[in-house]
């Protein structure tokens, strides 16, 4: 990847200037600092279920750790991207192994969602809907499995596709109620959607023409990857992997002759990847738009296109629905996630200004201002989907850029925003943005989303204080191996100039 002046200026934003000039540490030391990191982040999960010393002191190990890995993945950026000698896909990928080691063994970070998985999955595996009915309803409220899920989702049908629940089903059988194990088969699933992803990565940056290297860094060793797809164990990673993958394929098979049997084939990985969740139909849109681009591009072609790929998703989820024994549940299910008001998502704060300047006058608008801030998000959302296809058709957005956007359309304006939701737009735009400003700004998202939520999951509401602590104790630390590293970059360019 060669750099414009401009392109080299703008990096700067990946380096971190002290007095003694811009700081340029070599990629081993900072996959060790990584792997540092990740080590923390292990022992302070471990140290929380085990109840091992002050919570205060558990939760500003993790915000080290985390800290640690965010240092260590920007700085990395500058010698991936303008580095002399610049880190090899291969490197970059036992990177990955390396920093995802210990986060294989440690109970779920970040989030609890997990347990909801086994809930649900244990739901299935009595012959009940969990589309249709929610975990304290179908297990009792006093279960073991119930009482690990988090108090918003107790009551809450599964939102997720029949293939997903099938997952679920198979995990609970296998553990037959151990929840240990229920977590480590979860986690495998996850890691096998991860290593799709990877391999994902490195073919659309075939498609597009773009470095791997460069890809992978911003798409896959992020942050965001090892917390939510490894340590949080989310199932995005499985949606992800089925969807880039099937996107890679069906885009690699039209060039010059469209190649049917893989076109086909990618577009059924990208339908079952929607029947683990549902925002990765976009994925065939962004497809279909380009196979009509490839067939002359007019308004005919769109249609005649787009009705085909809805076959295909209609078929592809009528037989996983049937051969599942899941049936169509999942269909009325589909805005499950929406029932919860999230603070993170935009179209919500709407609501909770204007719910908040009603309660000062007595009058109780929350629940209404919230649904009118979620629809106006829903008409948003389809106008630029619209608008960014119609782009993609007249050859003005790439196919890869299309689905980026897209996705990044569907989670801000969407009704539920979660950090690792961020992953569904940042890993196909790290594969087809130009390096420059825009690397830079989508560093910085991914590194303060790094940040945002607490290692530790869990409620934190009556703990501010020992919060605070954690993050000053936490912030502290990474300061301090920051000027190590500073340090040691300064010894290494006198010992060059001798």
């Amino acid at each position: 990847m060669t750099l414009s002046a401009a392109d080299r200026r703008s990096l700067t934003g990946f380096a971190v200037s002290g007095v003694g000039g811009t700081v340029v540490v070599s990629s081993d030391r900072l996959r060790w600092v990584g792997f540092g990191g990740v080590l923390l982040l292990a022992v302070a999960a471990w140290s929380g279920v085990l109840a091992v010393g002050p919570a205060v002191v558990s939760l500003a190990v993790g915000v080290a750790g985390v800290g640690l890995v965010v240092l260590a993945w920007v700085l990395l950026g500058r010698a991936v991207l303008a580095g002399r000698p610049r880190p090899s896909a291969r490197w970059l990928k036992r990177t990955l192994v390396l920093w995802c080691g210990p986060l294989l063994v440690v109970p779920p970070l970040f989030s609890r969602d997990v347990f909801s998985y086994l809930a649900q999955g244990e739901v299935a595996a009595r012959g009940l809907d969990p589309n249709a009915v929610g975990p304290a309803r179908a297990l009792g409220a006093v279960s073991g499995v119930v009482e690990r899920v988090g108090v918003q989702w107790r009551d809450t049908p599964s939102p997720y596709g029949p293939l997903f629940g099938a997952v679920e089903r198979a995990i609970a059988r296998v553990s037959v109620g151990d929840p240990v194990v229920g977590i480590l088969l979860h986690r495998l699933v996850e890691v096998l959607g991860l290593v799709l992803v990877v391999w994902a990565v490195q073919r659309l940056a075939a498609v597009v023409g773009t470095s791997r290297r460069a890809a992978l860094w911003l798409g896959v060793l992020n942050p965001l990857v090892l917390w939510h797809l490894v340590a949080g164990v989310h199932n995005d990673s499985v949606m992800l992997g089925l969807m880039l993958a099937g996107t890679a394929i069906a885009l690699g098979a039209l060039g010059e002759r469209v190649e049917w049997g893989p076109l086909v084939f990618g577009v059924v990985l990208i339908a079952l990847a929607a029947e683990v969740k549902v925002p990765a139909l976009v994925a065939l849109a962004v497809v279909g738009t380009a196979l009509a681009r490839r067939r002359g591009g007019a308004v005919g072609d769109f249609v005649r296109v787009g009705i085909g790929m809805v076959g295909v998703f209609v078929v592809v989820s009528v037989l996983v629905s049937l051969l599942t024994g899941l049936g169509f549940g999942w269909v009325r299910a589909l805005g499950t996630s929406g029932r919860v008001d999230s603070w993170m998502a935009p179209t919500n704060w709407f609501g909770f200004l204007i719910g908040g300047i009603g309660a000062l006058m007595g009058a109780d608008v929350t629940r209404t201002a919230i649904g009118v801030g979620k629809a106006v998000g829903y008409v948003l959302t389809v106008v630029g989907i619209g608008v960014v296809l119609r782009g993609q058709l007249r050859g003005r957005i790439g196919e890869v850029t299309s689905l980026g956007v897209i996705l990044g359309l569907v989670v801000v304006l969407g009704p539920v925003v979660q950090p690792w939701y961020l992953l569904w737009a940042v890993i196909p735009l790290a594969v087809c943005l130009p390096v420059g400003r825009a690397w830079v700004w989508l560093t910085g998202l991914v590194a303060v989303f790094a940040v945002l939520v607490p290692p530790l999951a869990g409620d934190f509401s009556g703990m501010v204080g020992q919060l605070l602590a954690g993050y000053a104790i936490g912030i502290a630390v990474v300061g301090a191996a920051f000027l190590v590293l500073r340090k040691a970059d300064a010894g290494e360019r006198s010992m060059a100039r001798v």
